[in-house]
């Protein structure tokens, strides 16, 4: 199917004549994986990025990747001019993007799985073949980072995670699923302000 793209008005026109606004950003971004992985595709997402088709991913928005080899090694495509939460039917509108990236080396984080930011939120991820692992492997680092930014107890973030956290589907093709935990950074802010 080629959808057609209105680059002036920012939307997509679907067969049956449905418009779509057009929400871009980049299906793949990663660094190159350790080296005793051997070969490895960027279809499957896994610690160093990938495929990871998180559409929160947009202009504005932070990546954190973790480092496996000298200098990174970044790279991405996988253009998306509009995708939903899920991919469900394996494609988004795909397309050629341009983008500008700011590289900074942070020697002084340890997390070893992808995290990112919006100007709003906090978001950590989870990539298996099994959804279930995914939710845990997302949660799970979230407990930890609210524990990072806030000084939360395990359980009393846990609780935060219930009652406040998001957890959205990513997507679930290629080959591993995924589970994005989102956060609102204003209730982490709160906690902070509590504190003093």
């Amino acid at each position: 199917m080629h959808i057609p793209i209105d680059l002036k008005a920012k939307t997509a026109r679907l067969p049956w004549g449905l418009e779509l606004a057009l929400a871009p950003f980049f299906g793949v971004m990663g660094t190159a994986p350790a080296p005793n992985w051997g070969r490895v595709t960027s279809i499957v997402p896994r610690a160093f990025g990938g495929n990871i088709d998180n559409k929160e991913l947009v202009a504005g928005a932070t990546l954190f990747l973790p480092v496996f080899v000298e200098g990174g090694l970044f790279s991405c495509g996988d253009g998306h001019a509009v995708q939903g939460a899920g991919e469900v039917c394996v494609t988004a509108i795909e397309t050629a993007l341009q983008g500008r990236f700011t590289f900074i080396l942070r020697e002084d984080l340890t997390f070893t799985y992808p995290r990112a930011q919006t100007p709003t939120h906090y978001i950590t991820m989870g990539m298996d073949p099994d959804l279930d692992r995914c939710v845990e492997t997302a949660l799970r680092d979230m407990i930890v980072l609210i524990g990072e930014v806030a000084g939360l107890s395990r359980e009393d973030a846990y609780t935060l995670c219930s009652l406040a956290a998001d957890l959205r589907v990513t997507q679930t093709v290629n080959g591993s699923k995924g589970i994005h935990c989102m956060l609102a950074k204003s209730l982490l802010a709160k906690k902070a302000a509590c504190l003093r």
